[in-house]
């Protein structure tokens, strides 16, 4: 993956991404670990490889099988190094065959949960698993490596994976059938930290202090004297990312609020106060919203709603741009986006996959060519967690640091068919009720977002003495960690009651309330 990643003081971890659904969680356990890492696809690995200089390698699982000629393999030049090597599911196949193993099909695959048991002691898992003891982990794997590399013994096996660890504890090279990053393996953590700290000796030296001093210097250094243009959403993203801008360059940064109509009760006039009040930032306040809402009539394809608003978002935006620049102090050379490494990652993903559809309404990767700006993206390297831990370390209210995420398009993606003011107030009504039954209940904190969906489905009700023929509306909430897997949050069925019941009375223009108990796969958690 090509990206301007941060030259930062630190030890670096380089994961070699083969195509798993579950690498960006491979990620989030080492910066959980205190270590920076970067991920790229192994295309440009080799590259990565030689700019970042890392201390630890680690080889992701993939959906391909390295029995099949010209599957993916990793650089020589990380075997040659002499470096730590984790090698996960996929890694461990192709560290097997690279270095002179076997890896065969067709002996038994292994999906989901699994029991491995300890054979011999490793450094791998030293104090927390023991010899002849069984332990849980998540398998997901068709192939096996059925002959180990000269210097390689067995450390764990399974009922389907006699190699599930296999180490050359001489060379520091650890493989692993299973994926201990995610939560399912229990103990997986501890072994990522344990390749980290134990194995590699990197000392965790990566915390949100060191990234603000360091970011404040880069932006400095990448601006100079210039201005910069920030889009300010009132998201945590866009915000976190206007405050540090702010902190190094001070009022040289200007910050524009396109309010498009499509956004929750009260918000624009909630981040308008909260950032010309509280944190003195140069903030343009542009109500654009009849320009969007007559764009979007009739629209009833998403995809085209989120690719409309797109377009309209960057007329209205270059075009406040230059009546700022009428102001006498010069061009802006400089353009500020709250870009998130997951942004990054997806928008340059392995496969090219559905990313590109996905992120279709964010600029990842370059702007139109006609806006001749360069892009100011402080949080490119951050997970979503991060930046919000990020947001503490520069002083942001907890109540806003928490706040759910929306998606740019807003509420224009939750009105599934065409859009109106009249749908626009009944949803923007449905959903204020929801999210404060949520505060009263002491759930907010708990689920990761949570918001109403207004349905282009009208059902007859009766309501007192009279029929009505209104708008169902489903109501939405996922627990997450990171917001690239969701499960629905199992709300009591007295909270779905009261909520219900309060939107039927209260919005006019809603007779049924129905729950939406979908699990997300890693992507977007949104609900279209």
């Amino acid at each position: 993956m090509q990206h301007d990643a941060l030259p930062l003081p630190h030890a670096s971890v380089l994961i070699i991404d083969f195509g798993s659904q579950v690498t960006q969680l491979i990620a989030r356990r080492v910066r959980e670990a205190g270590v920076y890492c970067e991920i790229h696809p192994y295309q440009s690995a080799e590259t990565a490889f030689r700019r970042l200089a890392p201390k630890a390698v680690i080889l992701s699982g993939g959906p391909d099988s390295v029995t099949r000629e010209g599957s993916p393999r990793a650089p020589q030049a990380v075997f040659d190094a002499g470096l730590p090597i984790l090698s996960i599911c996929y890694g461990q196949q192709t560290t097997a065959v690279q270095l002179g193993g076997t890896v065969e099909g067709g002996h038994g695959a292994e999906f989901g949960r699994a029991d491995i048991e300890i054979v011999e002691d490793s450094a791998l898992f030293k104090g927390f698993w023991q010899v002849g003891g069984r332990y849980p982990v998540w398998m997901s794997h068709g192939d096996r490596v059925t002959r180990l590399p000269e210097g390689f013994s067995v450390k764990a096996t399974s009922e389907n994976a006699p190699f599930a660890i296999a180490t050359d504890e001489a060379r520091r090279i650890y493989t692993t059938m299973f994926h201990p990053e995610v939560v399912h393996t229990p103990d997986g953590a501890k072994l990522i930290r344990a390749f980290i700290h134990d194995i590699a000796g990197i000392a965790p030296d990566w915390s949100m202090s060191a990234y603000r001093e360091e970011m404040v210097a880069k932006i400095r250094a990448q601006v100079g004297e210039g201005r910069v243009l920030c889009a300010l959403s009132g998201g945590v993203d866009s915000s976190v990312a206007a405050l540090l801008i702010h902190e190094a360059i001070g009022d040289r940064l200007t910050c524009v609020l396109v309010d498009h109509g499509l956004m929750r009760k009260d918000e624009a006039a909630q981040v308008v106060a909260m950032f010309r009040e509280h944190y003195n930032l140069q903030l343009i306040h542009v109500d654009a919203s009849e320009t969007f809402i007559s764009a979007l009539d009739g629209v009833a394809d998403p995809e085209l709603k989120r690719k409309t608003i797109g377009r309209l978002f960057i007329d209205v935006f270059e075009a406040e741009a230059r009546k700022i620049e009428a102001d006498g102090r010069g061009k802006f050379g400089f353009l500020a986006q709250g870009t998130l490494y997951p942004d990054v990652i997806e928008s340059v993903s392995f496969s090219g996959g559905p990313s590109v559809t996905i992120k279709s309404h964010h600029n990842v990767g370059g702007l139109p060519a006609r806006m001749n700006m360069q892009l100011v993206e402080p949080l490119r390297e951050l997970f979503k967690d991060e930046v919000r831990a990020l947001g503490r370390e520069l002083g942001l209210p907890a109540s806003f640091i928490g706040r759910h995420p929306f998606p740019g398009p807003g509420l224009a993606i939750r009105i599934p068919g065409g859009i109106s003011r009249e749908k626009l107030a009944i949803l923007r009504e449905a959903d204020a009720i929801y999210l404060d039954e949520i505060r009263k209940a002491g759930l907010y904190d708990t689920i990761w977002q949570a918001f109403a969906v207004l349905l282009p489905v009208q059902t007859v009700g009766v309501m007192g003495d009279g029929r009505t023929y209104d708008f169902v509306c489903a109501l939405r909430a996922v627990t997450s960690v990171d917001g690239m897997t969701a499960d629905f949050f199992p709300y009591p069925m007295e909270f779905l009651g009261r909520a219900a019941t309060r939107i039927i009375n209260e919005v006019k223009g809603i007779n049924r309330v129905v729950y939406d108990v979908t699990s997300k796969p890693p992507g977007t958690i949104e609900w279209e």
